[in-house]
């Protein structure tokens, strides 16, 4: 029964170490989502503040994706 009481003692640390690890990646990952968050926002602001100064009355266009009316007048359909 001793050896049984050790072997548990054994896994329920190993279990607790690795669990750790699992936690200290997951933060890892989630700070570097953060970031890539931060950068495709920033990217997207230039973006826009370039489609803005290449067209300064703001109107952009009335394109629509998937208009079926659109593509079969380009005889795409």
């Amino acid at each position: 029964m001793r050896a049984f009481n050790w072997l548990m003692q054994v896994y329920n640390f190993v279990w607790m170490v690795e669990s750790r690890h699992q936690q200290r990646l997951a933060w890892r990952e989630a700070a570097q989502m953060r970031a890539a968050r931060l950068r495709a926002e920033a990217q997207a602001a230039v973006q826009a503040r370039a489609m803005l100064d290449a067209n300064p009355s703001g109107q952009l266009g009335s394109a629509r994706l998937d208009d079926g009316q659109a593509l079969e007048g380009s005889g795409l359909l």
